[in-house]
């Protein structure tokens, strides 16, 4: 059984910074790839970015150049970093497991086309959530 555990949402004033940290077996941090998927208030899950088991990482269009998906292989963790909070980044924030080897989903755009997060049906299991509050 996949266990995903987040943590690190909190409450923060606009323009901050957080690192949310999803925490996992070492059998699903290796042979699974993790992303982090958000749900603002009112909203559909979107997913907003996607680490593969050999780091390979993808984007949304909307957090690209402010958020960073990273792998721990010491600790079996994935984090997300997340810089200059803006109160549309406010919602809970899942984690998610791909059992590899993972889809790759693309976008293009101009001729370059880049990697992008998988929609939430392609993930075989989730964590419980991390909230993330941010006030203007």
């Amino acid at each position: 059984q996949v266990q995903l555990v987040e943590s690190g949402g909190e409450s923060v004033q606009a323009g901050g910074s957080l690192r949310l940290s999803c925490t996992t077996t070492e059998y699903t941090y290796n042979r699974y790839c993790l992303g982090w998927f958000r749900q603002a208030p009112g909203k559909e899950r979107e997913g907003v970015a996607i680490a593969d088991t050999s780091c390979s990482t993808g984007y949304a269009d909307s957090v690209k150049g402010r958020f960073t998906i990273s792998r721990d292989n010491a600790k079996n963790t994935l984090y997300l970093e997340i810089k200059s909070l803006t109160p549309e980044d406010t919602g809970m924030y899942y984690c998610a497991a791909e059992q590899a080897p993972c889809g790759i989903k693309t976008k293009c755009s101009g001729g370059h086309c880049y990697r992008v997060p998988p929609p939430e049906n392609d993930m075989d299991a989730w964590g419980q959530g991390t909230l993330v509050i941010v006030s203007a």
